[in-house]
């Protein structure tokens, strides 16, 4: 049985990796933590924890010790605080998954050019967390940087048509949407009803930071540096990713090609569905769930295929991931505590 802990366990992804890991049979939770909740209990603060979970909440103080009885520590906290924590407890047995950004990139100097804060601990072997791309590497990883949610959605519907060079890499362009709790529990603004209700909005035009975390994993995939158009959007739904991708065939790519390109790439990926050629995806169809839709369409006038994938932001997005992830680190079958359905409506 595997003794896990969450820090963090009081934002969205924190309380979604409570909800998943209860059906988890080969996990128990050992701690989690709050800074602005300590000593409370989890299930006073979400009510539809109760009879599941009566532990109340510890503080960041006693991070070393927490560590120390955990197998796997889950770090579901705001970008900045991972690597801090981590050099504090990379001496501990605990395997950790950072659900944040801070050792997402390859290069620091990325990171803090589009975070706008310093990386204090370059010095780690931190493998991507996104499992179906990087699953011989996480298996044996101290440390895993789970995928963004955007780049999640955006990396799998691109991978197989730049690993097969189908298309011109200079030519991407990514439109995504993505539900309210993408945005974390923290009161802003931009996330109060009255702004978010009836209303559709872009945000983060030129400058979002998935934008270089989905140019790092499609530059590994096309052996090359790449850069790309990514625009964030933000619907006015709780959960929920739409990634609409589109790209630039290479002369002589046909629909057969295109078809095996994505077979033999996910054929075998319990978690993503290919929907194929003229098929659209709905977020409604992943919700709650860990899987990944995916269908695309050629639009033969501009010589141009579209590319469409939804996940949910809060599952395969993040905690299911990290789940995911935690079942290969620890030789678990990968669906562990993930095979369910979407729920519908």
């Amino acid at each position: 049985m595997l003794k896990v802990s969450i820090i963090g366990a009081t934002g969205y992804t924190g309380v979604e990796l409570l909800r998943l890991l209860a059906n988890h049979s080969d996990t128990t939770v050992s701690h989690i933590t709050s800074e602005s909740q300590t000593g409370n209990c989890i299930a006073d603060i979400y009510p539809q924890l109760r009879k599941k979970y009566d532990l109340q909440l510890s503080s960041l103080n006693d991070v070393e010790k927490i560590c120390s009885e955990s197998d796997v520590v889950f770090i579901a906290l705001p970008h900045g605080h991972a690597m801090k924590i981590y050099k504090q407890v990379q001496h501990t047995k605990a395997r950790i998954i950072d659900l944040g950004a801070d050792y997402r990139f390859k290069d620091p100097a990325v990171y803090e050019q589009w975070y706008k804060v310093e990386h204090t601990d370059k010095s780690t072997d931190a493998v991507y967390g996104l499992a179906e791309l990087y699953r011989s590497q996480i298996k044996t990883a101290k440390l895993v940087a789970n995928a963004g949610c955007y780049t999640t959605a955006s990396i799998l519907a691109l991978a197989p048509l730049v690993k097969n060079k189908l298309v011109d890499l200079q030519s991407i362009i990514i439109d995504a949407k993505s539900g309210t709790t993408g945005a974390g529990r923290a009161l802003k603004l931009g996330s109060l009803f009255c702004e978010v209700n009836e209303n559709f909005n872009a945000y983060g035009v030129t400058s979002h930071r998935h934008t270089p975390e989905i140019e790092q994993a499609l530059g590994e995939i096309a052996g090359q540096n790449l850069v790309l158009n990514f625009t964030p959007h933000l619907l006015p739904v709780n959960r929920g990713i739409l990634a609409t991708c589109y790209v630039n065939l290479l002369p002589g790519v046909t629909e057969t090609l295109i078809e095996q390109a994505y077979t033999e790439m996910y054929n075998n990926e319990y978690f993503i569905r290919l929907l194929g050629k003229g098929m659209c995806p709905t977020i409604k169809q992943v919700q709650s769930s860990n899987f990944v839709d995916l269908g695309w369409q050629i639009d033969k006038r501009t010589n141009r295929i579209i590319v469409m994938s939804a996940i949910d932001n809060l599952v395969k997005g993040a905690a299911g991931q990290a789940i995911q992830n935690m079942n290969i680190m620890f030789g678990l079958p990968e669906e562990q505590g993930l095979d369910f359905l979407p729920v519908y409506p």
